[in-house]
């Protein structure tokens, strides 16, 4: 997929990251994010899908989201910024995992009811990367959130996490069957970018991805 990048994307994606990237905060509540004056990229995803592994393979830094094997460990908002040195600002946001989590119920509800309201509210918001777990595909909870952003027509793209998870046979396989269920979506982004935060597959187009965001 990378031939179908340009170079000179590919490098000033890898520029955007390579360069400095910091924690802004983390929100429990719509009132306490940063001011939306700068293109945001949200990271979604079912609970223990990936997220925070994906944004630390992304910018090269082992602890800038915080990993757990604990499903449901990111209650927040998670801003981060980066690029302001390129003159391409812009927020990249870990976002708390929906679905299954070792906490309440109550927490559950709470932490997807701030999940939805942002992804349907943000008006900085440029595009959701939905992540999905490659062992498992797309399921019926990743199905609700995709209709919701569709009827608030917020940009989303599947990005498949754990690739290296899968047999070579199985990858192409769910490939084929993502890229097949995606077309009945209106709002999502018509490529499915498969990855590996352990193996760095589909990190680099990732990185162009985002910059070209960045810079539209």
């Amino acid at each position: 997929m990378a031939d179908e990048r340009s170079e000179e994307i590919i490098d000033t994606g890898r520029r955007l990251f390579a360069g400095q990237v910091d924690f802004v905060k983390g929100a429990v509540a719509l009132d306490g994010l940063p001011k939306a004056d700068r293109i945001e990229i949200a990271f979604a995803g079912r609970s223990n899908v990936g997220k925070s592994s994906l944004v630390n393979a992304l910018t090269g830094r082992k602890t800038l989201a915080r990993t757990s094997n604990t499903p449901g460990r990111t209650q927040e908002l998670n801003y981060f910024t980066l690029g302001q040195q390129m003159n391409l600002p812009l927020y990249m946001v870990d976002l708390p995992g929906y679905g299954y989590a070792k906490v309440s119920k109550t927490q559950v509800a709470a932490w997807t009811e701030l999940v939805l309201t942002y992804l349907k509210g943000r008006a900085s918001l440029r595009r959701v990367l939905l992540l999905i777990d490659a062992r498992h595909g797309i399921k019926d909870n990743d199905r609700e959130v995709m209709k919701m952003l569709d009827v608030a027509a917020v940009s989303y793209q599947i990005i498949l996490t754990k690739l290296d998870k899968l047999k070579v046979a199985e990858r192409a396989k769910m490939l084929e069957k993502t890229n097949a269920e995606i077309r009945k979506y209106v709002a999502c982004f018509p490529l499915v970018l498969a990855t590996s935060s352990e193996k760095g597959w589909g990190i680099e187009e990732l990185r162009a991805d985002i910059a070209a965001l960045a810079a539209d």
